[in-house]
């Protein structure tokens, strides 16, 4: 019998690769020197896509795939998949969340340590002499027992409010509604009010149309020149332009960033800034998270193609 035709969308790591071709027919876009001519040849035939979080699948993709019946994600951001295409021709839809709320939860934590207590900086004033040649290094803020805020409650910012609990740490968020399994942390709804509260703001909202740009210059200015805002979330979720002005006139402490709008090429003006610790989308980046990931596309996959239901849909 025929395996089932996969559109790739994006390379993976050898460990799913392998197993991906040898379950399916895999058609690889990636490798496609003209990805109009690849889904033109291949398009027709495609039953499912293979794609990964930050690379989705468009509306041109889609309509390349008549015969499309699923799109699987590697990741637990979909808004990259223009999912209205998917809706008007029931098309479904699945992500991997749970397999790595834990360690993007890890991830910002440590960006909200590193950048609080000036690591990096710290690091290079050991490496080019300077402790020797100018003595100890600038002081900076605590941690601890300070206010944190977490835009979304979510998976992921349940378990960035876990870690913080460990710091003693004032902790509050904003959602659509009040959540009963932080019945020990402050609701606020309106999220200016977070922002006005919080030393350190946490974005982990999912994306969508009606997050976009949710940080905006007015809540940026909320934070404040003594607080930091940390995104492990979407850049989308951010209004980049006033963030950058914000940290280039002072009037946000600092930042602490893993997602950049057309990322790797984000904006040159994150690099010229010594307020902001930019990190290479890789809050999921570990070997078990990712391996546990592709796991999880591929389990989908399987169980799509064998009649059963999905493990994770979203649509």
């Amino acid at each position: 019998m025929s395996k089932p035709i996969v559109l790739q969308v994006g390379p993976y790591p050898d460990w799913d690769q392998i197993p991906l071709d040898t379950d399916f027919e895999v058609k690889r876009l990636f490798e496609a020197s003209d990805a109009s001519a690849f889904l033109a040849e291949h398009g027709p035939n495609v039953k499912a896509i293979a794609t990964r979080g930050e690379l989705g699948a468009d509306a041109d993709m889609i309509e390349a795939c008549p015969a499309l019946e699923l799109i699987s994600v590697y990741g637990v951001g979909y808004d990259a998949v223009d999912l209205e295409a998917c809706k008007a021709r029931n098309i479904q839809v699945t992500n991997t969340p749970d397999v790595l709320t834990e360690d993007v939860a890890d991830l910002g934590v440590a960006m909200m340590l590193c950048q609080a207590r000036g690591m990096v900086g710290a690091e290079a004033w050991v490496r080019d002499g300077s402790w020797q040649d100018k003595g100890l290094y600038p002081l900076k803020r605590r941690v601890f027992g300070r206010k944190a805020g977490i835009l979304g409650l979510g998976r992921i910012g349940f378990e960035v409010g876990k870690r913080l609990t460990g710091f003693g740490m004032d902790i509050a968020y904003s959602d659509i509604a009040a959540k009963d399994y932080a019945s020990d942390w402050t609701f606020m709804e309106d999220p200016l009010a977070l922002a006005a509260h919080s030393d350190f703001l946490f974005v982990t909202l999912a994306a969508s149309e009606q997050t976009r740009h949710i940080v905006d210059a007015k809540l940026i200015e909320k934070v404040g020149p003594d607080g930091i805002i940390i995104n492990i979330s979407r850049a989308s979720n951010i209004d980049e332009a006033a963030l950058i002005e914000a940290l280039e006139t002072g009037k946000l402490g600092a930042a602490a960033l893993d997602v950049f709008e057309r990322e790797p090429a984000l904006d040159p003006r994150f690099l010229k800034l010594d307020n902001v610790l930019v990190q290479p989308h890789h809050a999921s980046g570990t070997i078990e998270t990712r391996k546990a990931m592709g796991q999880l596309l591929r389990d989908n996959l399987t169980a799509h193609f064998a009649g059963d239901a999905l493990l994770t849909p979203v649509l």
